[in-house]
């Protein structure tokens, strides 16, 4: 080659183009496919059991992270499988873990003794609800190890434990942790 020629670069061809763009759309798709599996998820919300904390329509991301740490706490917001429909799941607020007693009492939710204070249900009464079939509640309830008691921040508009009874720990998915939508919405949950 002499120093008046150039040589031309090579095009890459069709074929290693589309092997690029297969690999890049894997990668995005496994990536999407992690980070909802370990790290977070979105939901929506379809019905009014959490408000006026979370708005039937919202949209909430629930994180999987905290829950590798540590176990569900009272006060926390979690989402779980719903113990009567395989593959729907449900956010309620966890009000007591495994060995604690719940009582309602004259409309107010009592843990180990304690009159809790819930500025979150706007003062609805926690009144008891009549279990679903095959399931046997009385109060006081203690709460089995590994177990979680949940109750929705609606009292008089929420299917929960009192209905269901606690549920297994196991079928914890995350923490709710914000409303992304829609925007006037937005926010922490806590």
């Amino acid at each position: 080659m002499d120093s008046g020629q150039h040589a031309e670069p090579r095009k890459p061809g069709i074929f290693r183009t589309f092997v690029n763009l297969l690999v890049a759309v894997a990668f995005i798709f496994g990536l999407s496919w992690a980070l909802r599996t370990f790290v977070f998820q979105p939901y929506e919300i379809p019905s009014g059991s959490m408000e006026t904390t979370i708005m039937t329509g919202d949209m909430v991301f629930s994180e999987k992270v905290s829950y590798y740490m540590r176990d569900p706490e009272p006060g926390d917001i979690v989402t779980f499988q719903d113990p009567e429909i395989p593959g729907r799941v449900l956010i309620k607020r966890c009000i007591a873990v495994g060995g604690q007693t719940v009582d309602l009492q004259d409309g107010k939710v009592v843990v180990d003794g304690v009159v809790q204070d819930e500025p979150y249900t706007r003062g609805l009464p926690s009144e008891p609800l009549t279990p679903a079939l095959g399931t046997t509640i009385t109060y006081p309830y203690t709460v089995p190890e590994g177990h979680l008691w949940m109750m929705g921040d609606n009292r008089t508009n929420s299917q929960d434990s009192r209905y269901f009874g606690a549920i297994d720990e196991s079928t914890v998915t995350g923490r709710g942790m914000l409303i992304y939508w829609p925007l006037n919405n937005i926010g922490l949950l806590g």
